[in-house]
Protein backbone atom coordinates (compact mmCIF):
# COMPACT_ATOMS: atom_id res chain seq x y z
CA UNK A 1 0.00 0.00 0.00
CA UNK A 2 1.35 3.42 -0.96
CA UNK A 3 -0.28 6.57 0.30
CA UNK A 4 1.92 9.64 0.03
CA UNK A 5 1.36 13.13 1.31
CA UNK A 6 3.16 16.38 0.68
CA UNK A 7 4.90 17.95 3.61
CA UNK A 8 2.95 20.65 5.39
CA UNK A 9 5.35 23.34 4.23
CA UNK A 10 5.29 22.44 0.50
CA UNK A 11 8.67 24.03 -0.18
CA UNK A 12 8.64 23.14 -3.89
CA UNK A 13 5.42 24.93 -4.77
CA UNK A 14 7.03 28.33 -5.35
CA UNK A 15 10.15 27.15 -7.12
CA UNK A 16 9.03 24.09 -9.06
CA UNK A 17 7.85 24.31 -12.66
CA UNK A 18 4.97 22.12 -11.53
CA UNK A 19 2.34 24.17 -9.68
CA UNK A 20 1.77 21.25 -7.32
CA UNK A 21 5.31 20.49 -6.20
CA UNK A 22 6.31 16.85 -6.06
CA UNK A 23 5.43 13.86 -3.91
CA UNK A 24 7.71 13.25 -0.95
CA UNK A 25 7.93 9.50 -1.22
CA UNK A 26 9.69 6.87 -3.26
CA UNK A 27 6.56 5.36 -4.76
CA UNK A 28 6.40 4.26 -8.35
CA UNK A 29 6.10 7.27 -10.62
CA UNK A 30 3.71 5.27 -12.78
CA UNK A 31 0.88 5.59 -10.27
CA UNK A 32 -1.45 8.50 -10.95
CA UNK A 33 -1.19 11.42 -8.53
CA UNK A 34 -4.45 12.58 -6.98
CA UNK A 35 -4.09 16.04 -5.47
CA UNK A 36 -6.57 17.10 -2.81
CA UNK A 37 -6.87 20.84 -2.24
CA UNK A 38 -8.01 21.20 1.35
CA UNK A 39 -7.86 23.26 4.54
CA UNK A 40 -8.40 22.57 8.25
CA UNK A 41 -11.08 21.79 9.23
CA UNK A 42 -12.73 20.27 6.18
CA UNK A 43 -15.38 17.65 6.97
CA UNK A 44 -16.17 17.22 3.26
CA UNK A 45 -12.47 16.50 2.60
CA UNK A 46 -12.45 13.89 5.36
CA UNK A 47 -15.56 12.31 3.87
CA UNK A 48 -14.00 12.32 0.38
CA UNK A 49 -10.86 10.56 1.67
CA UNK A 50 -13.05 7.87 3.23
CA UNK A 51 -14.89 7.35 -0.06
CA UNK A 52 -11.53 6.99 -1.86
CA UNK A 53 -10.09 4.56 0.71
CA UNK A 54 -10.84 1.40 -1.34
CA UNK A 55 -8.82 2.87 -4.26
CA UNK A 56 -5.75 4.03 -2.28
CA UNK A 57 -3.43 1.35 -3.71
CA UNK A 58 -4.00 2.68 -7.21
CA UNK A 59 -2.86 6.28 -6.75
CA UNK A 60 -0.61 8.60 -4.78
CA UNK A 61 -2.48 11.17 -2.70
CA UNK A 62 -1.06 14.66 -2.28
CA UNK A 63 -2.78 17.11 0.04
CA UNK A 64 -2.35 20.83 -0.54
CA UNK A 65 -3.40 23.06 2.36
CA UNK A 66 -4.70 26.13 0.55
CA UNK A 67 -4.44 28.28 3.70
CA UNK A 68 -0.62 28.21 3.72
CA UNK A 69 0.97 31.43 2.39
CA UNK A 70 2.85 29.64 -0.38
CA UNK A 71 -0.45 28.24 -1.69
CA UNK A 72 -2.30 31.56 -1.94
CA UNK A 73 -2.93 31.06 -5.66
CA UNK A 74 -4.91 27.91 -4.82
CA UNK A 75 -6.69 29.68 -1.95
CA UNK A 76 -7.85 32.43 -4.31
CA UNK A 77 -9.07 29.85 -6.80
CA UNK A 78 -10.67 27.25 -4.48
CA UNK A 79 -11.53 28.92 -1.16
CA UNK A 80 -15.26 28.30 -1.68
CA UNK A 81 -15.00 24.94 -3.44
CA UNK A 82 -12.98 22.49 -1.35
CA UNK A 83 -12.50 19.66 -1.58
CA UNK A 84 -11.10 19.99 -5.08
CA UNK A 85 -9.30 17.14 -6.81
CA UNK A 86 -6.78 17.17 -9.64
CA UNK A 87 -5.61 13.92 -11.23
CA UNK A 88 -2.08 14.11 -12.63
CA UNK A 89 -2.27 17.91 -12.50
CA UNK A 90 -5.62 18.27 -14.28
CA UNK A 91 -8.88 19.31 -12.64
CA UNK A 92 -11.07 16.28 -11.96
CA UNK A 93 -13.87 17.17 -9.52
CA UNK A 94 -14.91 19.34 -6.59
CA UNK A 95 -17.20 19.33 -3.55
CA UNK A 96 -17.87 15.58 -3.53
CA UNK A 97 -16.24 12.51 -5.04
CA UNK A 98 -17.80 11.43 -8.32
CA UNK A 99 -16.78 7.77 -8.10
CA UNK A 100 -17.74 6.91 -11.68
CA UNK A 101 -15.70 9.80 -13.10
CA UNK A 102 -12.78 9.02 -10.78
CA UNK A 103 -12.79 5.32 -11.65
CA UNK A 104 -13.02 6.03 -15.39
CA UNK A 105 -10.06 8.44 -15.34
CA UNK A 106 -7.99 6.24 -13.03
CA UNK A 107 -8.52 3.21 -15.26
CA UNK A 108 -7.66 5.26 -18.36
CA UNK A 109 -4.39 6.43 -16.79
CA UNK A 110 -3.52 2.91 -15.66
CA UNK A 111 -4.04 1.57 -19.17
CA UNK A 112 -1.86 4.35 -20.61
CA UNK A 113 0.96 3.49 -18.20
CA UNK A 114 0.83 -0.19 -19.07
CA UNK A 115 -1.40 -1.35 -16.22
CA UNK A 116 1.55 -2.19 -13.97
CA UNK A 117 -0.30 -1.29 -10.78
Amino acid sequence: MVLCFLSRALPHVRHSPSPLGRPLCSASTEKPVLTLFTKKPCPLCDEAKEVLEPYKRRFILQEVDITLPENSIWYDKYKYDIPVFHLNGKFLMKHRVDLQKFEDWLTKLELQSGGSQ
